[in-house]
């Protein structure tokens, strides 16, 4: 069986914090991902057959969470954590699967791999893909050839899917280094494991999703809703059309209110009430 590095502390850990709050499902990244790595570490990838649907590294998932008006919609992607312990690699006959201790990224072997699927049966998270035309097991390799790609701007050297994500749902960086970007961002939004009963430490961290907003109803001082926003505007209009009215632009707002200006109401503002409902949940 395979041995995993010698863990040594500071040591860097790449990965992926996937924010379930702000990904909107529109699985730009397993696109992309499919995209690059059809050609690149790990390439190519099967496509559709009859027995698979081909080799994804990055998948994405859909879930009603809750009931009634606290339910909501969950797009939960899912690829290689890049565990700390990963099962995957120590049950490997080969040494095919392997940890880098450089960056502490799992890669597998293909000229090694003989495809005995021990590891996609070791892993929890279903992260193992496994390509029936090149008979060997494959996965997320965080675009390895991209990340460290010297002829790419250093902007782009990403993962193709963080790079791609229009919602900036994804993030990449050293998840070992308590002050990178990543890590405090894990630190301010309670980002967690994935199923760490399981005790494998996986490197990648999810971000829950916030509170539901409530709209209008909530009672909040700090709730900004549409129907707020368009009362506060109509109130200037009034404030300003007064000023001109009588004269005194330099007025305050609440000098200038006047009977013949009233509230306004009626159909405009329901609509903007339910629209604001709608936009809450």
């Amino acid at each position: 069986m395979t041995c995993l590095p010698e863990s040594v502390p500071g040591q860097k850990k790449l990965g992926l914090v996937i924010d379930l709050d702000t990904c909107v499902g529109c699985h730009a990244c397993a696109v992309n991902c499919k995209e690059w790595n059809a050609s690149g570490h790990s390439g190519p990838l099967s496509d559709f057959q009859s027995k698979s649907d081909g080799v994804w590294f990055n998948r994405v998932h859909t879930f009603e969470a809750g009931r009634g008006e606290t339910s909501r919609t969950v797009h939960f992607p899912r690829s290689c954590l890049h565990c700390e312990e990963p099962a995957c690699v120590t049950v490997c006959p080969t040494g095919a699967s392997y940890k880098r201790a450089e960056d502490g990224i799992v890669l597998v072997n293909a000229e090694t791999c003989i495809g005995c699927k021990l590891c996609s049966w070791a892993c929890p998270y279903g992260a193992r893909e496994f390509d029936e035309e090149d008979g060997v097991m494959k996965k997320c390799t965080l675009c390895v050839d991209k990340i460290y790609n010297d002829n790419l701007p250093e902007a782009d050297r990403q993962p193709a899917c963080v790079s791609t994500c229009p919602a900036s749902a994804r993030h990449f960086g050293d998840l070992g280094d308590p002050n990178s970007d990543v890590s405090r961002l894990v630190a301010e939004r309670g980002g967690y494991d994935l199923m760490p009963e399981m005790g494998y430490r996986p490197v990648n961290k999810y971000l829950p999703p916030r509170p539901k907003k409530t709209g209008c109803s909530s009672g909040s001082e700090d709730t900004i809703s549409l129907i707020n926003l368009a009362e506060k505007r109509a109130e200037k209009q009034r404030a300003e059309a007064l000023a001109v009215k009588i004269g005194a632009k330099d007025a305050a707002p609440t000098e200038l209110l006047a009977d013949d200006y009233p509230v306004g109401g009626g159909k405009g503002a329901a609509f903007l009430r339910w629209a604001d409902r709608m936009l809450s949940r």
